[in-house]
């Protein structure tokens, strides 16, 4: 884990400030985020940014401004296009999108939908192109954008900026070093998943 946070300490500012960024932006507007999901490079940021490379309210805003930015555009190609935007798109993107989920949730909720999109990897892809297509009126689709933009940056940034903190506050004080970590992470995560599963039947 030391080396990990080694490379990511030793990355340019401007870079990492760059990809916080340049991934939220592209996530909606060409798709990317199907495949590579923007708070990824999001939380590096706030890793970064507890290792004092950047100042936290940067990374913010930087993930806030791509984040609505691309959301904009989508928005803007599903309100030009319409709903016929998503037919034309190759049969493996069409298989990963959940159409009739995104289109029940802007129906049902409005500009809340894209509040809530935001927190789900492939509806934060659909949500601005489903608002679009959908007639969802341009000031209220850009308050809940702007909104849902700075409530997922925030937050997704002060996790990897707390999770660094957390991380070394636990190596030092209690002596838990990174295999010990990682597998209660693994431990946690199946616990998790086995509660679910529980749940579901």
């Amino acid at each position: 884990m030391d080396r990990i946070l080694a490379v990511l300490a030793a990355l340019p500012p401007l870079l990492v400030l760059a990809l916080v960024f340049l991934l939220p932006a592209l996530e909606s507007s060409t798709l990317l985020g199907l495949f590579v999901p923007g708070e990824a490079v999001v939380l590096v940021g706030g890793v970064v940014a507890h290792l004092g490379g950047l100042p936290l309210w940067a990374v913010i805003i930087a993930a806030t401004v791509g984040a609505c930015l691309g959301d904009q555009v989508g928005y803007l190609v599903g309100r030009r296009y319409g709903p016929g935007v998503l037919a034309h798109a190759p049969a493996l993107l069409r298989r990963r999108l959940d159409l009739d989920r995104a289109r029940r949730l802007v129906a049902r909720r409005g500009a809340v939908a894209v509040v809530i999109g935001r927190w789900v990897a492939v509806l934060r892809v659909l949500m601005p192109l489903v608002s679009g297509a959908s007639g969802m009126p341009r000031r209220i689709f850009g308050w809940a954008n702007l909104t849902g933009g700075l409530l997922w940056a925030a937050a997704v940034s002060t996790l990897g900026y707390l999770g660094s903190a957390s991380y070394r506050y636990l190596e030092r004080e209690l002596g838990i070093g990174t295999y010990t970590l990682l597998a209660l992470i693994v431990v946690l995560a199946l616990l998790g998943s086995w509660r679910r599963h529980r749940r579901a039947h």
